[in-house]
């Protein structure tokens, strides 16, 4: 607990390298992106223009970013959150907005307590070690910013999340299990149960065992949409690659009434 405290002390004293990281990548609109190290800052951005498809209603537009004070060291006896999340999270220009102004040092710090309490703690130090040492926000952060944003904003951008995913591979960006998670639940709690099982499998195949809610918003997504038979060969997928669902975890995670629930137990252990 301590070390984790310090660690987040010591993130949001990055701010400044944030923001110009923040503001440079979001600003970009150049042409396809070459590949890039994981670890540092890419020039592109996500410009969608040379996409076949609808280009996203709502994309971070151009500007420059204007250094904000350092806010106070992180507290571990605060009652308040470590990470203040946008009071409307379908407002994209406002998140973009201040991702541009205060930099990614809150996502960064989202990203380090997912992966540790999933038990991923040298990937999680990786990712500090990268900000401590070289002084820049890697990639991974940054495209995952952006991918949250979109994920978070309701089903009218699940597309947009899907799309600055392919634009992070294409940049040459390794994702981690943090990004995943944060991709597969979006799309379930838009109800693409599909494409939400694709990157579930996609998670398996890249040696990640998604946590259980993660997998569990697929799966109660493939319920809800009454798509119980395909979620039975997902999970026939999954178990194939290593997956081994946690009774006791999934108990605890889940809200124990309904027929969702009563689905999902049925799905995944004949109960």
């Amino acid at each position: 607990m301590a070390a984790a405290a310090a660690v987040r002390r010591l993130l949001r004293l990055s701010t400044s390298a944030s923001v110009s990281n923040a503001s440079r990548l979001l600003s970009s609109t150049s042409s396809p992106p070459p590949h890039r190290s994981p670890n540092t800052n890419s020039p592109v951005a996500f410009d969608w223009s040379d996409d076949d498809a609808d280009n996203p209603a709502t994309s971070p537009p151009p500007a420059t970013a204007k250094n904000s004070e350092l806010p106070p060291p992180y507290d571990p006896f605060s009652k308040k959150p470590a990470v203040t999340e946008s009071s409307d999270p379908t407002n994209l220009q406002e998140i973009f907005h201040r991702m541009r102004t205060e930099g990614l040092t809150d996502y960064a710090i989202k990203m380090f307590d997912g992966l540790s309490k999933d038990g991923l703690s040298h990937e999680a130090l990786e990712l500090f070690a990268v900000i401590k040492d070289k002084g820049a926000m890697p990639d991974v952060v940054a495209h995952t910013a952006v991918l949250e944003a979109y994920a978070n904003a309701g089903p009218a951008h699940w597309r947009d999340a899907v799309r600055t995913y392919d634009r992070m591979l294409a940049s040459g960006v390794k994702p981690n299990a943090y990004t995943l998670a944060v991709l597969v639940r979006g799309l379930a709690s838009s109800d693409r149960c599909s494409e939400a099982g694709r990157y579930l499998v996609e998670m398996l195949d890249r040696r990640m065992q998604p946590n259980v809610a993660t997998y569990l918003s697929a799966l109660e997504a493939y319920v809800r949409m009454e798509k119980v038979e395909e979620g039975k060969l997902l999970l026939e997928t999954m178990k194939g690659k290593g997956f081994v669902p946690n009774e006791e975890a999934v108990r605890s995670a889940s809200v124990k009434r309904g027929h969702v629930f009563r689905g999902v137990m049925n799905l995944l252990f004949g109960k």
